[in-house]
C-alpha cells in the first residue's frame, strides 16, 4: 500500500491517501465517463445539430463545455491530438453553439444509460453525489482546463446525469493533470501516443486514424523513443519504457491524492464502488463496443452549398 500524507490535514476526510486507491477510483471514474463517446445516442444528438461526421461531433462535445473556443484551444487541451485533426471541428460552433452541445452531451449520456438500464437507486445516487460534490468543490483548478470547464457547467435536473457530470469534472481532473506529467517528461504530443500504443492498450492504427499523426511525424516520434531506451529497434516496449510509463502513471495518482483528500481513501473506495454499475452495463449490453475505443475525428461538418452546415 503506498500513503501520501497531504498538508492540509484539517480537510473532510482521513488526510492521508492510498494512492492504490487514487488509482482504482480514477479507473472508476474514467469507465464510467467513457461510454459518451461510443454510444450511438451521442452520434444521433449531434446529427440533430447538423453535424454527421463522428471527428467533429467528438471535438464539439467534449469542447463545448469550454464555451465557443477556436480550434487551436481544443488541441492545447487535448494534447496528443495532430493540428490537422482538431482542425477539423472548425465549424461546429456554426452548427449549433456550445450551450446545444453540451445540452445534447447531456440529453445522450442519459438516454445512453437508461438504455442498458443502470443499475443506480435514488439512495445509491444521493450517496455517491455526497461523496462527489466535495471533491469537485474542492478541488484545485490551476492548470486544469478541461476539469474546470466542467465544473463551471450547471448540472442539469436529471439526478443520473448530474452524478455523470460531476464524474466527468474527476476524469478530466486527472487528465489535466497527466498533461502536466507527461510535459515534466518531455514526452510531446506525437510521443506519447506512440509510447501508449507499445503497451498494447490502444491499438496504432486507431490511435493514427483519430489523432491523424503522419508518418513522418510518427516516425520521428517513434526514433525520440528508441533513442530514449524507452522502444527498441522493432518498436515494441523495453523493460526502460514500462518502468518509466508506470512512473508517470504513479507521478499522475501523487497529483491526484490532493483531488480526493476530501472525502479520504475511505470515501474514494466508496465512491468507486457506488460508481462501479455504470461500466457495468455498458459492459452487459449487447452489441456494446469496448469503452476504449475513441471516435475519430475523419473530416469536417459538411457545408451544403447554401453555406449550411450538413
Amino acid at each position: 500500500m503506498h500513503l501520501h500524507t497531504l498538508p492540509d490535514a484539517g480537510r473532510p476526510g482521513d488526510g492521508l491517501m492510498d494512492l492504490d486507491t487514487v488509482r482504482a477510483v480514477s479507473r472508476a471514474v474514467t469507465t464510467a465517463h467513457l461510454f459518451i463517446y461510443l454510444a450511438p445516442e451521442a452520434a444521433e444528438e449531434a446529427a440533430e445539430l447538423g453535424v454527421t461526421d463522428t471527428g467533429p461531433a467528438y471535438l464539439a462535445f467534449r469542447s463545448a463545455a469550454m464555451g465557443a473556443v477556436p480550434w487551436q484551444v481544443t488541441l492545447a487541451a487535448f494534447y496528443n491530438f495532430s493540428p490537422r485533426a482538431a482542425r477539423a471541428m472548425a465549424g461546429v460552433w456554426d452548427a449549433a453553439p456550445p450551450e446545444q452541445w453540451q445540452a445534447a452531451r447531456f440529453r445522450a449520456a442519459g438516454r445512453a444509460m437508461r438504455r442498458v438500464d443502470v443499475h443506480l437507486t435514488g439512495e445509491h445516487i444521493a450517496e455517491a453525489r455526497s461523496l462527489i460534490d466535495p471533491v469537485v468543490a474542492g478541488a484545485d483548478y490551476a492548470g486544469k482546463v478541461l476539469a474546470a470547464a466542467n465544473a463551471s457547467v450547471a448540472l442539469p435536473p436529471d439526478p443520473l446525469v448530474a452524478l455523470w457530470q460531476q464524474i466527468t469534472v474527476a476524469r478530466e481532473w486527472r487528465g489535466d493533470a497527466h498533461l502536466v506529467v507527461l510535459a515534466d517528461n518531455d514526452l510531446g504530443p506525437c510521443d506519447c501516443l506512440v509510447l501508449h500504443t507499445a503497451t498494447g492498450r490502444l491499438p496504432t492504427a486507431l490511435a493514427r486514424a483519430t489523432r491523424q499523426w503522419d508518418d513522418e511525424e510518427w516516425n520521428a516520434a517513434t526514433a525520440r523513443l528508441v533513442a530514449r531506451g524507452w522502444l527498441d529497434s522493432d518498436s515494441l516496449l523495453t523493460d526502460a519504457g514500462s518502468a518509466a510509463r508506470e512512473r508517470i502513471e504513479a507521478e499522475t495518482d501523487e497529483h491526484c491524492a490532493a483531488l480526493w483528500a476530501p472525502i479520504g481513501t475511505a470515501g474514494a473506495r466508496r465512491f468507486a464502488s457506488l460508481i462501479a454499475p455504470i461500466a457495468n452495463a455498458f459492459t452487459a449490453a449487447p452489441l456494446h463496443p469496448s469503452t476504449k475505443a475513441v471516435p475519430p475525428p475523419r473530416s469536417r461538418p459538411r457545408v451544403r452549398a447554401d453555406g449550411a452546415v450538413q
